[in-house]
């Protein structure tokens, strides 16, 4: 085993194509350490150079809306009236304080998620 620090794109490509060879190792082995250990090192280079920017609240509230099958009319208890739903899937109408809050503790959308700026 001779893992060293991910430093660089070659470093991590030499990396992934160990940890791929790695991948059928058996528990309690060396090579099931080497594969957590590698696993490791990849997770915090693709933390630090692959970061993925949250989407703008709007795009979280459609997501969750899509992946839980809703519709505007479900989001009135959220938001409040049909036409507000409207306005603020429609970036006319910003995201109250009470709004986010509600949308946070009904739907679980992340509280980064709804209260990063976007433009309207």
């Amino acid at each position: 085993m001779d893992i060293k620090p991910i430093k660089n794109e070659n470093d991590y490509m030499i990396s992934l194509h160990r940890a791929e060879e790695l991948l059928d190792a058996l528990p309690e082995t060396k090579e099931a350490d080497e594969l957590e250990i590698l696993a490791t090192l990849i997770e915090r280079y693709e933390a630090l150079h692959f970061k993925i920017d949250t989407p703008d609240p709007i795009e979280a509230i459609k997501f969750r809306m899509e992946q839980d099958g809703l519709i505007q009319k479900d989001l009135i208890l959220y938001i409040g009236s049909k036409s507000k739903v409207s306005e603020v899937l429609n970036k006319k109408r910003g995201l109250t304080l009470e709004m986010i809050r509600k949308l946070h503790d009904g739907l679980h959308i992340p509280l980064e998620n709804l209260v990063s700026r976007y433009a309207s």
